[in-house]
């Protein structure tokens, strides 16, 4: 396998987490959570990380639809790493109810794609990709910003 061909893989397939025979997304969604973990602790490579996946995702993706002849192949998940950053971002609370919260409303939303995700991931190549993924990122991540602070505000 071509080097360039190699770099395609293992980045868009998130170090081949895309390749597990069933719910590929789940896992990375899960593999995500874990990044978030060992990232977290500081701001500034949190935000450089995720700036890193996405531009890495835009370029790997549009590269893994030709190595796959497929749109959005099933095996590349680093959209969904993106997305579980984003749907962490800045929470007020990191409770281990608060992580299990944001996964499950991140893969729903994932999964039933509110607009514009819809309508994003007919984009082509690497943006149709992560486009998606990114909306559901960013609206599971405003869920949960106004339910925590609701929660919060009430409970004073």
């Amino acid at each position: 396998m071509a080097l360039r061909k190699l770099v395609v893989v293992v980045t868009s397939t998130f170090f081949f987490v895309g390749y597990l025979p069933f719910m590929p997304g789940t896992f990375a969604s899960i593999a995500a959570v874990g990044l978030f973990y060992c990232l977290r602790a500081n701001t500034i490579v949190y935000l450089v990380c995720s700036l890193v996946i996405l531009f890495v995702g835009l370029l790997a993706g549009t590269e893994a639809e030709k190595i796959y002849a497929k749109k959005d192949p099933s095996c590349v998940v680093i959209d969904e790493i993106l997305g579980m950053l984003l749907a962490l971002a800045f929470l007020p609370s990191y409770s281990i109810e608060v992580v299990v919260i944001a996964f499950v409303f991140f893969r729903l939303l994932d999964t039933v794609k509110p607009y514009p995700a819809n309508i994003l991931q007919r984009l082509s190549g690497g943006l149709g990709i992560m486009a998606d993924d990114l909306v559901a990122g960013i609206y599971t991540n405003i869920i949960l910003q106004i339910v925590l602070r609701l929660a919060v505000f009430k409970a004073w």
